[in-house]
């Protein structure tokens, strides 16, 4: 699981005698835990941004003046968050500062709904619905098909159109999940054709769509 762990500054606390940070950057890198993270610029150098009856409101400096302040982030996955505790009791700040670690959002069943969404683009292959396939991509979808390449669900829909009904098996499917995107790789069977099917979708609002698609020949 997915764990931002925001490091918290304290200008209260003399921060001369802290370990340097980079050994803890390097330790957790190694292990596969620490994904990325980056320091931030001082509260002073920060914008806050609101909107009220439509104007945008801008104010220079942080959001709340406080000694303790956001001065860099850490993205780690850990298995659970006791092991995420652990990781951030070694940062070298949490001896002069705070460390804030908070979960991802979770998707409930994100592979789930990818896979539904597949299932349904085979059931309406199958049966000739082309508009049923195209409500299975985002409107600026690219599909790149044995080096022919289309872009938009109009250069799609044209392209369907002239196929007509595909009779798509799908013989094995793997999908990777990644916060608001995934991928998928499959190998599929239509009408005679071995295929290898590379899918990246997105995650817009309330289901996923498939962004892009990459067909090939599958040669084994």
């Amino acid at each position: 699981m997915k764990y931002m762990l925001l490091v918290c500054g304290d200008d209260t606390n003399d921060a001369s005698d802290m370990a340097p940070v980079e050994p803890w950057v390097e330790e957790l890198g190694d292990r596969g835990v620490r994904q990325h993270g980056h320091r931030l610029a001082l509260p002073a150098d920060a914008v806050t941004v609101r909107v009220r009856g439509g104007e945008v409101l801008r104010t220079d400096g942080p959001f709340a003046e406080t000694k303790e302040y956001v001065a860099g982030f850490d993205i780690l996955e850990c298995d659970s968050l006791e092991e995420a505790i652990e990781a951030a009791a070694k940062h070298p700040v949490a001896t002069v500062g705070a460390m804030e670690v908070r979960p991802f959002w979770e998707d409930e069943d994100a592979e789930g709904e990818i896979r539904r969404l597949d299932a349904e683009l085979t059931d309406a292959a199958r049966s000739g619905d082309v508009e049923r396939v195209i409500a299975c991509y985002a409107w600026h979808a690219e599909v790149v098909e044995n080096g022919r390449h289309r872009k938009g669900v109009e250069a799609l829909r044209k392209a369907r159109e002239a196929v007509g009904p595909v009779n798509r098996e799908v013989l094995e499917f793997r999908v990777h999940v990644d916060e608001s995107i995934a991928f998928g790789h499959a190998l599929i069977r239509t009408d005679g054709n071995l295929l290898r099917v590379t899918t990246g979708y997105r995650n817009v609002g309330p289901r996923w769509l498939i962004v892009h698609e990459h067909v090939t020949e599958a040669t084994s």
